[in-house]
């Protein structure tokens, strides 16, 4: 049987989500939890990879476990009591054998959190960026207006860690928006696709706009360069979740 499954996890503890030698891994914790649950082996396929300290409110995946029985709808129980406590199988339904979690994906959306306060939240550790300097209205509004200029299909290469053996660097941005409530500034960015620290670096490019050291209407430019050096400071993995994830 092939399952359709959700997660959720809190990336801290993390190294990740595919398994690696001697790391803890979302994928390891998954499949043996499972692999109690159904009594034997069973294949769990990511529908992306995500860095240590990389958390995710909607992660979706496929389980194959040969002969297994569990219904579908009572899985995310039958395996809850298995699972440590920063993980957990909320959803899960029967699939094709041929749908992939990867390759079937049309979009995902990545939400960033920043947390502007000169005074540390020991409840937001790891789950957000801390950044004391004020963010003022009229910099919100300059963050807002270089957001925009990131719409679009585009060669984002400018925006890549080194480190990627990628060579289609072409990404299409559809949705980029920046939103404070009180001290907390949500980036939610959604795409086709998304290279290595992507995300990251657009977030650290749009503090330094923020902090008026990059001119909102230089982001085409900088783009237009696919020159890493041109863009922002690349933001620290604390505050960025995997948000959604669309078919």
């Amino acid at each position: 049987m092939k399952y359709f499954a959700k997660i959720k996890y809190l990336g801290t503890n993390f190294h990740g989500f595919q398994v690696q030698p001697e790391e803890r891994t979302v994928q390891g914790e998954l499949q043996a939890a499972l692999e109690t649950a159904f009594g034997k082996p069973c294949r769990v396929t990511g529908c992306s990879r995500t860095d240590a300290g990389v958390h995710s409110n909607e992660f979706c995946l496929t389980v194959e476990c040969d002969g297994g029985t569990i219904p579908a709808d009572k899985l995310p129980v039958a395996v809850a009591r298995y699972l440590p406590t920063d993980l957990s199988l909320y959803y899960a339904e029967e699939c094709s054998q041929s749908f992939h979690p990867r390759y079937d994906v049309k979009e995902k959306e990545y939400l960033y959190r920043i947390i502007n306060q000169a005074v540390y939240d020991p409840f937001e550790y790891g789950r957000a960026w801390f950044l004391a300097r004020p963010i003022s209205d009229e910099a919100l509004s300059k963050m807002q207006l270089a957001a925009m200029h990131f719409l679009g299909k585009f060669d984002f290469s400018a925006f890549m860690s080194e480190g990627s053996d990628t060579e289609d660097t072409v990404r299409n941005i559809t949705s980029l928006t920046v939103e404070r409530y009180g001290d907390l500034i949500e980036i939610k960015i959604r795409a086709d696709g998304f290279l290595y620290n992507m995300v990251r670096i657009i977030v650290g490019t749009l503090t330094e706009v923020a902090y008026g050291r990059i001119n909102p209407d230089k982001i085409p430019e900088i783009i237009a360069s696919c020159d890493r050096s041109r863009a922002g400071m690349t933001a620290p993995p604390e505050g960025l979740y995997l948000n959604k994830v669309i078919y």
